[in-house]
């Protein structure tokens, strides 16, 4: 057991045992790492310190996520916070020697400034962080996730200890009310409104539950917030639980973040230890505990009915919401349920106070958001920005714009359940409302960019058929609507479009968001909604043109071969797996489209460009 004051003399007594000017290389150990190779690299870099005798008088921290995927394996040296990118083993002898060892950069692993071509030796001088305000993801680059010490030392749990001795439950309550905290998971729900419905609700058990179950395609802020600094999460359901009146809390997690798993469970056991759960929490009189449930990756289990059915042990199915589950929840209990990132931003408020946690952001839409940033852009990761930075600065200044010189054409927010945002709106602030009035919503923070060469009809397609198969089937206006929404959208790529079909399309929309059960049907519509908004015209050439303007839709693709380009060279021929391109060596060759299958392999093979995709 462990008290404040003895906490408060373990941080001093760990800090003071730092030295701040010691040598430390920093690899960034999360997914998008992982998946790089940084494991190997941080082996070598073990290896190589204990050959050389260099274990004491340097430090390797393996830490969480750098938010930088595009460039892992991502090393940093400090001091001086230089950024290597693209580590391998190979390079890590040179690292300790010239950069370690003389201070000396390595010109071919700095960052290089794609358009000005200026080498940024430091991360902070880098465009994809320079104009973020990571508060959430700031602790992800310094400290070891798996190493309790390291997050006392960076102030892990003084919020903590300033509730439990300075504050009542309802002050705390007030407090988060008071900052402006909205539910990051998608709803942005005011936070502090949830804690005091559940913390009013009758009864003496009550629950906490974080929800983990992040499922929107390319979106991994939750996961990485989990892998980096699990702590941060804890202390966060430490305080509500606190707040709300709980004793035992639930970390709802898919089971396809097995690193995730691992830490935050690695953070319980640690936590638990030192007193930081169980009874009578730094000598409070509070008692409280976690446990994670590891869910099996259906989609509509981020819904907080269906995650709470599941918890139970019943199919993840959703129930109407006649009485809120800050009400009856778990088990019929009183339950509160928030997600990673709500809980993560909970210290960062308690620690330095409501005011200024209200100082950053927009009128209705308080602090940072924490986005994946994927698709068709430049630098791929996550970035932490304050709410009310537009698209524009976003996509373009952190992200790098797009690739190979293509224009920009839309941006989808919000996970399968948003909208298609186009390059008209690109000065559009990014909070709750205004997306909302664009006909998109922040969702979690999933930030997929698109370029010319996206179908945005397909774009449509692709999100129903996720939403279709991720659908519990539980009530008939998104088991049905869905389906044959989806069957609309396969006709018109397919060339059985008719005008009429935009219309059917607009009143299925309207009965799934009137009559589904869930969030998931009442939203399901959003992508198709809006890409029908703001490029029907799109839809109006698959119909009545017989035409897919990005050249995706394969059954309305034509290929041919420009004869005055054509060469002769075979290439194509040689490629073909249908065998339907014909023609003499040196002379231009001659396509078969009633035979042909639309692969567009002789159009990627080609190197004249003389393959025409129309």
């Amino acid at each position: 057991m462990i008290s404040i004051k003895e906490l408060e003399s373990l941080r001093r007594e760990i800090i003071a045992g730092r030295d701040t000017n010691k040598p430390r290389i920093t690899v960034c150990g999360g997914t998008g790492c992982h998946a790089s190779g940084c494991v190997d690299v941080a082996d070598a870099f073990k290896s190589a310190l204990k050959s050389n005798g260099s274990e004491d008088s340097v430090d390797l921290i393996v830490t969480g996520c750098h938010g930088f995927c595009e460039r892992g394996p991502i090393v940093l040296v400090h001091p001086g916070e230089i950024f290597y990118q693209k580590v391998t083993p190979q390079d890590v002898d040179e690292i300790i020697t010239e950069t370690v060892g003389k201070g000396k950069l390595i010109d071919r692993l700095l960052y290089r400034d794609p358009v000005t071509n200026e080498v940024k030796p430091l991360e902070s001088d880098i465009p994809f962080y320079k104009k973020q305000m990571r508060l959430v993801m700031g602790n992800n680059t310094s400290i070891d996730p798996t190493n309790l010490m390291d997050y006392i030392a960076v102030d892990g749990y003084v919020a903590l200890e300033k509730v439990l001795s300075d504050m009542t439950p309802e002050k705390t309550v007030d407090e988060i009310k008071k900052s402006g905290l909205r539910g990051r998971g998608g709803g942005g729900f005011l936070t502090g409104r949830k804690w005091e419905s559940t913390r009013n609700a009758a009864g003496d058990t009550k629950y906490i539950i974080c929800n983990a179950d992040e499922g929107d395609p390319g979106a991994y802020m939750d996961r990485s917030i989990l892998e980096g600094n699990p702590h941060s999460v804890l202390e966060g359901m430490i305080i509500g639980a606190y707040a709300i009146g709980a004793n035992e809390g639930y970390i709802y997690v898919r089971n396809e973040y097995p690193l995730a798993v691992a830490n935050i469970t690695t953070a319980i056991s640690q936590a638990r230890e030192h007193g930081l759960l169980g009874n009578d929490i730094l000598g409070s009189g509070l008692n409280f505990d976690v446990k994670v449930t590891r869910g099996g990756g259906a989609f509509v289990c981020g819904e907080s009915t269906a995650l709470m059915a599941s918890l139970e042990g019943k199919p993840g199915e959703p129930r109407a919401k006649y009485i809120h589950t800050s009400e009856k929840g778990l088990w019929d209990k009183p339950s509160n349920l928030n997600n990673v990132e709500t809980l993560a931003n909970v210290p960062l408020i308690m620690k330095n106070g409501a005011d200024w946690y209200s100082g950053i952001g927009t009128g209705s839409s308080k602090g940072t958001k924490v986005f994946s940033l994927v698709g068709k852009i430049n630098n791929t990761g996550l970035v932490e920005v304050p709410m009310g930075m537009t698209l524009k600065e976003i996509i373009y200044d952190i992200g790098g714009g797009i690739p190979n010189g293509k224009t920009f054409k839309a941006v989808q927010t919000g996970g399968p359940s948003g909208g298609c945002i186009p390059e008209s709106m690109l000065d559009l602030p990014v909070d709750y409302e205004r997306l909302a009035e664009a006909g998109s919503m922040m969702g979690s923070g999933g930030m997929i960019v698109m370029d010319e060469d996206t179908c945005m009809v397909d774009m449509a397609k692709y999100f129903v058929d996720f939403l279709q198969e991720e659908s519990c089937g539980k009530c008939v206006p998104c088991r049905e609507g869905l389906k044959r929404m989806g069957e609309v959208l396969t006709d018109i790529t397919e060339g059985r479009g008719r005008i009429e079909h935009l219309a059917l399309i607009k009143d299925l929309a309207e009965m799934l968001r009137d009559a589904s059960l869930c969030g998931l049907g009442q939203t399901a519509a959003n992508p198709v909604m809006a890409t029908l908004k703001y490029f029907e015209d799109e839809y109006t050439a698959h119909i009545r043109d017989g035409k897919c303007p990005a050249g995706v839709c394969r059954e309305l693709i034509m290929y041919s071969i420009d004869s005055d380009k054509c060469t002769g060279c075979g290439i194509c021929l040689k490629n073909c797996p249908s065998s339907v391109i014909t023609g003499e060596k040196k002379q231009p060759h001659v396509i078969d489209n009633e035979n042909c299958i639309k692969c567009g392999i002789c159009y990627d093979v080609c190197k004249f460009d003389a393959v025409i995709k129309r």
